[in-house]
């Protein structure tokens, strides 16, 4: 199992970045709290709503929006796992998110490639997802492996179940891939307790986790709230993962987008909770900005780095295993 090496300790031995202190996490907490008390978070789904009303929250039907009372959120976060393992179908690879160490993986999902044998720039196959996981099972600085390009020669509605198969192929480290819909992810969980060899052991290992994004700005659309409740249910780890965009879909300022993305994160992370108690949830972002003039997300801008850094400290304060876009 792996366990790499501690990051953002008091050491001088080490490099870290002190985004904030003590006091401007509490600040920025309490803003949350207010955010989600009073403006709320968009839920249309009626079984979410369901489940949110069960543990505290106030439900506007007509609005379709869910406030989220403090001591619903506190809650929320203190059941919340403090440590999540990305077991491996190769024990030996498995990794744990804990507090405080720093592990890597593939950036994921391309939709093109650029092919070497015949020069062409081309749309990715399933071919190329499992040859991309062969690539990542060998290289020794990437823990885990996210599906790195999308299998566009097969049908859409399905894709995720054929690259699940091409890549759980290839890759004896855990495979960290988000499957659509929740009849995609009951399918993949028959296949990966198989594989495991029960429900039980794939419970206490589980050898694959999914994603999902909430919409930024205070929204959780249906297929989402769905992944996160199943997800919940089964012992599937799930890392939410908010895209926000400074200045596109939140406030311009990186503290404004900061504070959207967290009170996303903890609304997930409540429901997951409120869904099933200790159900394995990791904190993730993919957040940077809007680049107003090509009106694209520039992944390798200066602020990503910015605001995922972040990220990662409102995820330790918090004390979830946190997930962070590298750039």
């Amino acid at each position: 199992m792996v366990k790499n090496a501690h990051a953002g300790s008091g050491l001088l031995s080490g490099f870290g970045v002190n985004m904030f202190t003590e006091d401007e996490l509490y600040t920025m907490h309490l803003a949350t709290l207010e955010i989600l008390r009073d403006v709320g978070i968009g839920i249309s789904d009626p079984e979410a709503q369901e489940v949110l009303a069960g543990v505290g929250c106030i439900v506007d039907k007509k609005n379709n929006v869910v406030h989220f009372p403090n001591y619903v959120v506190e809650e929320g976060i203190r059941y919340a796992p403090k440590t999540v393992t990305f077991a491996g179908r190769n024990p030996k690879k498995s990794y744990v998110l804990e507090d405080n160490r720093t592990g890597f993986t593939n950036f994921g999902e391309g939709i093109m490639v650029y092919d070497l044998y015949t020069n062409e720039y081309r749309r990715s196959t399933k071919k190329d997802c499992g040859q991309a996981a062969l690539m990542a099972d060998a290289l020794s600085a990437i823990d885990i492996h996210e599906r790195a390009v999308s299998a566009q020669d097969v049908p859409a509605k399905i894709a995720p179940l054929h690259e699940v198969q091409v890549n759980i192929t290839n890759t004896s480290k855990h495979l960290v891939q988000g499957c659509g819909t929740v009849s995609n992810l009951r399918k993949i969980y028959k296949v990966m307790c198989h594989i495991a060899g029960s429900e039980e052991a794939y419970r206490a290992n589980p050898i694959y986790s999914t994603i999902t994004c909430p919409i930024s700005p205070l929204q959780l659309v249906p297929e989402s709230t769905a992944m996160i409740m199943e997800s919940a249910r089964l012992g599937v780890p799930i890392t939410i993962i908010s895209m926000a965009l400074a200045g596109g879909t939140t406030p311009v300022t990186l503290a404004g987008t900061l504070l959207t993305h967290n009170c996303e994160a903890l609304a997930s992370v409540v429901l997951s909770q409120a869904t099933q108690k200790g159900a394995p949830v990791i904190y993730g972002s993919s957040t940077s900005i809007m680049d107003l003039k090509y009106t694209c997300s520039p992944v390798g801008c200066p602020e990503l780095g910015m605001i995922n850094a972040g990220v990662a400290k409102l995820a330790q304060y918090y004390g979830i295993p946190s997930w962070v876009a590298g750039g």
